[in-house]
């Protein structure tokens, strides 16, 4: 378990101690930990309250632990707790460093994973609460965390668990090929929602709730579907020089709509060198947290397929075609799923990375 940035805060000398401890151990995983101390009685203790702090982290940070009781964490944390999809992972440890409780977000924000790679460092008890953890069960949450993967339609999901605990099938549809073996309580569907007959399960019935891994939002197959999507696409880009960024992004959005997609299915945004500077798709980059990638023209004119000329793009970059072959090379010789669209002088196109599904 490696979370991007985990934030430490003790209130005893104790505990000042076991957070050492906790944070030696972190760092040595490749983790980036931070160790505050909030106490009169300890050197270089924080001088905004034990709340600011909680505030200012829940911005910053991927996880946070409290090391101490554990209602000064729940008291610290009450008043920003939004998501799930958006909350830190937040662990409490007592000040011993007995027991290690996953608190916050266990599953999307990895609490539950966090809390036993802590307590393997403290030689602690972890303690999950979590009920799927508890028997053992799938959990779509966790299934979608560890492939990198976005998750909506929450309350599909909390009835997927809830079906998997009453020993019901939950149908699961993907277009990807996937390693490992289907969990236990899944039934393998088409994009329709209909059970495989050459799974062995022709004769159960279509499957009322289900998981459907997909990019597109209309792809609902079952009644009570929670979608996990991939971050499998690549926008591919073209624009005239200092085209306004307002510019950009509309074309871009226009082109997430058109296709029908999710936003967050999108990867990285591609284009020729040319426009590596280009404050537009720098800013389209910012705004929606993905690299920025470019290519030379020699890179884009060996791409393989059959892609839209345009006589002008040649003139000036020396290649027929920037946003789709762009949007292929940049996933790796993907499919186009949406080809070149113009307006605003921006040009766009989409087109897919082959991914496969992990089953852990």
């Amino acid at each position: 378990m490696s979370p991007g940035k985990t934030a430490i805060l003790c209130f005893s000398l104790t505990g000042y101690q076991t957070g050492q401890r906790l944070k030696k151990g972190m760092e040595a995983l490749g983790c980036e930990v931070s160790l505050d101390s909030k106490s009169k009685y300890l050197p270089d203790s924080v001088e905004m309250s034990h709340q600011a702090w909680t505030e200012k982290q829940f911005q910053e940070a991927d996880a946070i632990v409290f090391i101490g009781a554990c209602g000064i964490a729940v008291r610290s944390i009450a008043p920003f707790v939004k998501s799930k999809k958006t909350d830190p992972a937040v662990l409490v440890i007592d000040e011993c460093g007995n027991f290690v409780i996953s608190l916050l977000s266990g599953h999307l924000g990895g609490a539950n994973e966090l809390a036993h790679t802590a307590a393997g460092i403290l030689h602690a008890q972890p303690v999950v609460t979590t009920a799927t953890d508890l028997h053992s069960c799938f959990a779509v949450d966790v299934f979608a965390r560890q492939n990198g993967c976005g998750i909506f339609h929450m309350k599909a999901a909390k009835e997927v668990s809830a079906a998997l605990l009453a020993g019901e099938r939950v149908g699961f549809y993907s277009p990807y090929p996937f390693e490992g073996a289907l969990p236990n309580g899944l039934v393998p569907c088409d994009s329709k929602g209909k059970c495989l007959p050459e799974n062995g399960v022709s004769g159960v019935s279509q499957p009322k709730i289900g998981i459907a891994v997909t990019i597109y939002k209309e792809e609902l197959p079952f009644p009570s579907t929670v979608q996990v999507v991939p971050k499998t696409v690549v926008l591919g880009m073209g624009c005239k020089k200092g085209r306004e960024a307002d510019a950009v992004y509309e074309a871009a959005e226009n082109c997430i709509k058109n296709a029908g997609i999710y936003r967050e299915a999108v990867s990285s945004i591609a284009s020729v060198d040319l426009k590596k500077d280009e404050p537009g798709m720098l800013s389209l980059s910012e705004i929606w947290k993905i690299p920025f990638v470019t290519f030379t023209g020699e890179e884009l004119a060996a791409v393989p397929g059959e892609f839209t000329p345009s006589s002008f793009v040649r003139q000036v970059t020396g290649v027929d075609n920037i946003c789709e072959r762009s949007a292929v090379l940049a996933s790796g010789q993907g499919r186009l799923i949406q080809k070149k669209t113009s307006g605003c002088g921006v040009t766009t196109a989409l087109a897919v990375r082959d991914w496969r599904i992990r089953f852990e």
